[in-house]
């Protein structure tokens, strides 16, 4: 990016502590620790409540709204001031319409990889479905996972490995750790997780490159889940969900993707992985390409040499 060999030569003149604490892997770690410690103090009051009184609209959205609430403010206050590069990247701006935009490419894409599936035997529908997990798919799985679990992914980690290492060893470290959070849920495999990474790891990561924001990968993540869970009743990553509709995998497990979902099958991979795909190419074409630290320092001593010499 043009910018960042002048950010460089304006980071070269901070004070030591304020470098350090900038390094992309310091402000990485501390980062993940802003994030992770307030709502690691938050999980423990929240059991403590006598939530299971209250009626399920009432105890869902509360848990997912308090948990949203203290990664947004974590993000604000200190995340988005930190690294060589600060950058607000949740904007309370027009740029949050990336959300709802998201969210409609992710319920087509999704209707499109079970219309496929069906087409090839891998899904079926019996009826209606009860909407118990309408609550759950809406808040847990919509809400909180799109902004907590972008915010963490893509807002952290995706954000300050590229600060260090560039956006292609970004990409490919983020979506892989995205890949690899997934493989202690219910009846998650190797191949499960190793999909996730491909079709939405580079998805997700793809729709940040692109906008520099997390608000698109915030609407897809939403999407996705909200589509699969509650319209096609499909398990959300291996977890098994009661939704508008009853449907149940059928056929060889490499197209159903079994009890895990539609997202540990080859038609997800072979149809999300494209746009992912699409989004990073047009990253590229939009010069939104990072390049490595040590690459920008160089740039950066370079241009100083050419302006003492000039």
């Amino acid at each position: 990016m043009d910018s960042e060999p002048i950010t460089s030569i304006a980071a070269s003149t901070k004070p030591l502590r304020r470098r350090v604490i900038d390094f992309p892997l310091v402000a990485l770690i501390i980062a993940m620790l802003v994030l992770l410690f307030p709502i690691a103090l938050l999980a423990p009051i929240l059991q403590a409540l006598p939530l299971e009184t209250l009626p399920q609209w009432v105890d869902a959205p509360l848990i997912s709204l308090c948990t949203v609430a203290v990664a947004i403010a974590a993000y604000k206050l200190v995340i988005a001031r930190l690294g060589d590069q600060p950058a607000d990247e949740l904007p309370f701006n027009r740029q949050w319409l990336d959300a709802p935009r998201g969210a409609l490419i992710a319920t087509l894409l999704m209707s499109l990889i079970v219309g496929v599936a069906a087409l090839m035997g891998a899904y079926r529908l019996e009826g209606w479905g009860g909407s118990t997990s309408l609550p759950m798919l809406l808040f847990a799985a919509g809400l909180q996972a799109g902004i907590f679990e972008e915010i963490l992914a893509r807002g952290v980690l995706f954000r300050f490995l590229e600060q260090f290492g560039g956006s292609w060893f970004a990409l490919a470290l983020s979506s892989a750790l995205f890949g690899l959070g997934h493989l202690g849920n219910d009846n998650a495999t190797v191949f499960s997780s190793l999909a996730i990474a491909v079709e939405a790891g580079v998805m997700l990561g793809g729709a940040y490159m692109l906008t520099r924001n997390l608000w698109l990968a915030i609407g897809l993540h939403f999407g996705w889940n909200f589509a699969q869970g509650y319209i096609w009743d499909v398990p959300v990553s291996g977890f098994q969900v009661d939704g508008l509709v009853e449907s149940y995998p059928a056929g060889p497990v490499l197209l159903s993707g079994g009890p895990f979902g539609l997202e540990a099958s080859v038609i997800a991979l072979a149809l999300a992985t494209p746009l992912g795909m699409w989004f990073v190419y047009r990253a590229v074409r939009a010069g939104n390409l990072v390049q490595p630290w040590w690459v920008r320092g160089r740039l950066a001593r370079q241009n100083q040499m050419q302006t003492s010499e000039s």
